[in-house]
């Protein structure tokens, strides 16, 4: 059985603190002293004179509550001049809640994803002895990770008495849910032996923002991304950017903003800021790039889109950035051959020709399609050429453009139908309906107009 001798602890101690402005920690915690044996002993002793902890955060403006009345009220003038001699009110407008004066964070606050994270810790030698080797040490433990957030990680040589050891960390907080502050400091007395001591500091991390997203997509090959962003925090936003990072597949054209007197205004006007549960629709248009758009085939099933990339700024211009994992949508299948109109005009003439450009796509990756067009008249649209022609092969994932004459015997608005492709080769027909929309209207209504 071992014995083991009384041991005389030093007389200093060291103080941990963590400025956030909130106290949160007490004078007497557990302590373990690793000795040159490497036998661990488990202590409560009073090491911490002073343990608190403080975040690094902004103050808010003060706000108190107007207490006024009428002058021929009972009070008189009494209320009005209790605001007007009251310091922390705004002179010229005391009836205003928000003030002039600075208050401190009156507890921890709330966290949220985003933001960041910075605390202020200081080690300070309250004892009449020199300690050496003296490593700090602040590890942030999520629940995937561990970060190591200490500035340096060299100890320092020794620490004289009512000296202290000051350290700044930030981190920008990327994960909801709990997260633990790891304080840990180790030194050697003068003696040799070795100390050391850690502290726990749980915080939650909350979700600022909810993103909603919806596709949208067009003939054109273009993808319309409505961005749907909602404020569910406790406090007003200031929305600084709110952007769409296209994948290398597509370019990206903002819809937010009107032309008025030749400058670009915000759809949401000079003020851009969002309050509490409040909702904002951000619009996006995507149009693949040339290389890819001329590549049958490249663009379908499921294709990554881009992220978006949300910035703001709170309390004070207190900065949050947040990006969304890679935007992914379902292209739309269009069987074998597809066919798509690339020009048509708005407004026709009745009875006179008009001409559109089409074009057709073999979607097959493997197959080579030998195709005959055929036009087929409806009650008011008339093609104009020979039906039944051939169009020659069309090679896997490659497209022709094909220009077509028609017209209307129909005034108002029409649909163009009526065209069919045939696979020679597999005896299949395509039939393509309501492909596109014309306003027909009279010579003498597009002359006056």
């Amino acid at each position: 059985m071992t014995r083991w001798s009384k041991k005389v602890l030093p007389s200093f101690k060291l103080r941990l603190v963590l400025f956030c402005f909130v106290y949160v920690g007490g004078k007497q915690d557990k302590i373990i002293l690793q000795t040159n044996k490497q036998t661990n002993i488990l202590l409560t002793y009073g090491l911490f004179s002073d343990f608190a902890v403080m975040r690094l955060t902004k103050p808010t403006l003060f706000t108190n509550i107007p207490v006024t009345c009428e002058e021929r009220d009972l009070p008189g003038n009494l209320f009005n001049q209790l605001m007007k001699d009251d310091p922390s009110t705004v002179k010229g407008a005391e009836a205003l809640m928000l003030g002039e004066m600075l208050t401190l964070p009156q507890n921890f606050g709330n966290i949220f994803l985003g933001e960041t994270f910075s605390s202020y810790i200081s080690v300070h030698n309250d004892s009449n002895q020199v300690v050496k080797d003296i490593l700090v040490k602040a590890d942030l433990q999520t629940s995937s990770q561990r970060l190591n957030l200490s500035a340096s990680s060299a100890a320092v040589a020794e620490l004289k008495p009512d000296c202290c050891i000051d350290d700044v960390i930030h981190h920008e907080v990327k994960e909801i849910g709990t997260h633990i502050l790891v304080c840990a400091v180790s030194y050697t007395t003068q003696t040799g032996e070795k100390m050391y001591f850690r502290k726990f500091f749980k915080f939650q991390v909350l979700k600022p923002l909810d993103v909603k997203t919806k596709f949208y997509n067009a003939e054109t090959d273009e993808v319309f991304l409505e961005a749907q962003i909602q404020n569910i925090t406790t406090s007003p936003m200031f929305m600084e950017k709110v952007s769409l990072e296209p994948s290398i597949m597509y370019n990206v054209a903002e819809l937010n903003t009107v032309e008025t007197a030749g400058e670009s205004e915000s759809t949401f006007g000079s003020r851009t800021y969002l309050q509490p549960m409040d909702t904002r629709q951000y619009l996006y248009c995507l149009k693949p790039k040339q290389e890819f758009a001329e590549k049958a085939g490249v663009i379908k099933g499921v294709t990554v889109i881009g992220k978006l990339d949300i910035v703001w700024k709170t309390n004070l211009g207190e900065r949050g950035r947040l990006q969304t994992s890679q935007l992914q949508r379902m292209a739309p299948g269009y069987g074998d051959v597809r066919l798509s109109l690339e020009t048509i005009p708005d407004t026709v003439n009745l009875e006179e020709p008009f001409d559109i450009t089409c074009k057709i796509t073999n979607c097959s990756s493997e197959r080579t399609m030998d195709l005959v067009l055929e036009m087929c008249n409806t009650n008011s649209i008339h093609w104009c050429g020979v039906s039944g022609r051939q169009l020659g092969k069309l090679h896997p994932s490659s497209s022709l453009h094909l220009a077509l004459t028609l017209l209307s015997s129909v005034q108002g608005l029409q649909s163009v139908s009526g065209l069919r492709l045939t696979d020679t080769f597999l005896k299949r027909t395509y039939e393509y309906d309501d492909i596109a929309q014309v306003c027909v209207v009279s010579s003498k209504v597009k002359q006056e107009s």
